[in-house]
């Protein structure tokens, strides 16, 4: 958190108690630069040291922040990103059949990306869209949002609230952990869609045929 906002965080949530974590929190979801992850460990570390907020409050608010932040960002991918692919995405060769190559990835992996997104900086602000803009279902990611929402919220928000500011202090080393591993996954799959693009292509016409609708 930068210096600032941590300097005024405790005034902000005594004015607006946990309405603040659901607040940033789901306008990280929607794509916005904000920190949502070290705000609700604020939130959680000012919970146990004052008693002046539940930590099953502060939980329910990231959690429910995660989720109407990320469905928001979802909707956005689902209206603008998929039109945005198919107007654009030639200028920087992202063609259509490089556009249905990952709807079928998110057909086939989408949960997992989803599920995993809130643990990982970069992907919490854009996995949503993502998975909006290759239409993964709906409902499926609902579900497997919810997970990933509940699951880090949970276990960012008690890992604070019993540990202080030893877990601030840790929770930076951690993140940069879960996004080295996540960097390394992605490499690791951009290298091995390139060898395999064609027969993964011919593989996504199979399941897609026929032209992308944007609508």
């Amino acid at each position: 958190m930068h210096r600032l906002i941590a300097l005024e965080f405790p005034h902000l949530l005594q004015l607006y108690g946990c309405w603040i974590v659901a607040a940033v929190v789901a306008l990280e979801g929607m794509g916005l630069p904000l920190p949502g992850e070290a705000t609700l460990v604020g939130a959680a570390i000012y919970a146990g040291s004052t008693g002046q907020l539940g930590i099953g409050p502060v939980i329910l608010a990231a959690f429910l922040g995660a989720v109407v932040g990320d469905n928001t960002g979802f909707w956005i991918g689902r209206g603008i990103g998929l039109r945005l692919a198919l107007r654009y995405g030639r200028r920087i060769h992202f063609t259509e059949r490089r556009i249905k190559l990952g709807q079928y990835l998110f057909w086939r992996h989408g949960a997992k990306v989803v599920f995993f997104a809130r643990f990982v900086v970069l992907l919490r602000a854009i996995g949503a869209f993502l998975a909006g803009m290759n239409r993964m279902p709906w409902r499926r990611f609902l579900v497997f949002n919810m997970g990933g929402g509940a699951a880090w919220a949970t276990f960012y928000g008690l890992a604070a609230y019993a540990a202080g500011n030893e877990f601030e202090r840790l929770s930076g080393p951690i993140g940069a952990v879960t996004t080295v591993l996540a960097a390394a996954v992605l490499v690791a799959g951009l290298l091995f869609l390139r060898r395999h693009e064609q027969s993964l292509a011919d593989e996504a016409e199979r399941r897609l045929p026929g032209p992308i609708q944007p609508g």
